[in-house]
């Protein structure tokens, strides 16, 4: 209402805004560019810290999930004579590593027999749950509903498996592995329960042959594996507390593997 007055002709308007301070512009654009300069710094100081330590747990826990794919044939023929054969592996369990971005980095499966990947458990446990069908196809038992409980148990398998390695490498106060590499080690289950079914189909007492050499190797291999690869990890640990434990996962897989290959309507058994 006041400033209509100040707006009708003839009448002058008085200021209504001081006479800026001549150091006024100044110290505002000093202080203006340095609060966002020093906000600024700090801002990209605390999301760079927080973006690395991300992608550092990131990569400590899940890795890149294409380096577990990076196979060929010859690595797959080798890989699977490890698996299922892993007494006769004359060479190192110990896998190898390479410099990257001013880091050792371990080497592709393509590279290095003993990196573990995620191609082989994958069509393995593709196979195992064919091959079970199959089986059950022969047998006459054989219904959608029947392959979709051999494909849940064949899951809960797996995460057993993945579970036990999971919780073997925390009591020794470890547990720092990349998921995916454990679980790629606990997807090689499959390559023998695949072999036993395929021996069930011609033969009743291959399957019976078959499946405790499975359970063996399965055992063998996860040993070596633990010891060479997963326990060299942890830095300090009671040796015969690992031992023990050594044991322990060796024997597991006689039940686990057995449960897995007992075909029937019901998963839980």
């Amino acid at each position: 209402m006041y400033d209509n007055i100040g707006a009708q002709p003839g009448v002058p308007r008085p200021p209504t805004n001081a006479q800026p301070s001549p150091f006024g512009n100044s110290l505002y654009g000093a202080g203006s560019g340095f609060i966002r300069g020093g906000l600024g710094a700090y801002g990209e100081k605390i999301l760079g810290s927080s973006s690395e330590y991300v992608q550092s747990n990131i990569s400590r826990y899940f890795s890149d999930p294409q380096y577990y794919f990076q196979v060929n044939d010859q690595y797959v023929r080798n890989k699977l004579k490890v698996v299922l054969f892993p007494f006769l592996h004359r060479g190192h369990w110990t896998r190898i590593t390479e410099p990257v971005g001013g880091r050792l980095s371990y080497k592709p499966p393509i590279y290095d027999i003993n990196a573990p990947d995620l191609y082989i458990p994958l069509m393995a446990f593709g196979t195992y749950v064919v091959l079970a069908g199959l089986t059950l196809g022969l047998n006459g038992k054989f219904s959608p509903e029947a392959l979709n409980w051999l494909f849940v148990k064949g899951v809960v398998g797996w995460f057993l498996q993945v579970t036990l390695l999971k919780m073997t490498l925390f009591s020794l106060g470890g547990g720092e592995a990349p998921l995916l590499d454990i679980v790629a080690y606990a997807g090689y289950t499959f390559t023998g329960l695949s072999l036993a079914f395929l021996g069930r189909i011609f033969s009743k007492y291959a399957y019976y042959f078959l499946m405790p050499w499975a359970c063996l190797c399965m055992g063998i291999f996860l040993v070596k594996t633990m010891k060479r690869v997963l326990f060299a990890e942890v830095r300090s640990f009671d040796s015969s507390r690992h031992h023990y434990l050594l044991l322990f996962i060796a024997m597991a897989q006689f039940p686990l593997l057995i449960w897995l290959g007992n075909i029937t309507l019901n998963w839980l058994f």
